[in-house]
């Protein structure tokens, strides 16, 4: 059961962090022809934040579980 919600988790990150190279391609194609709204421009950084914390977090988890 714990490896079924493991894998559960896995998918559900890697779904998210698909969705959210979606929106920052998609915010920065936007942000080219036109100035983005307040709104749009707080999701673009809100988005690149959470890509990086994404990676970094998974990067810590796989050298952890390597390492110790």
């Amino acid at each position: 059961m714990i490896s079924l919600l493991e894998n559960i988790f896995q998918l559900s990150a890697v779904l998210l962090l698909l969705c959210s190279f979606y929106y920052y391609r998609h915010f920065k194609k936007i942000k080219r022809e036109r100035k983005l709204t307040l709104f749009e421009f707080f999701i673009y950084v809100i988005t690149q934040v959470a890509i990086y914390l994404c990676a970094g977090s998974y990067l810590l988890l796989f050298l952890d579980r390597n390492f110790g």
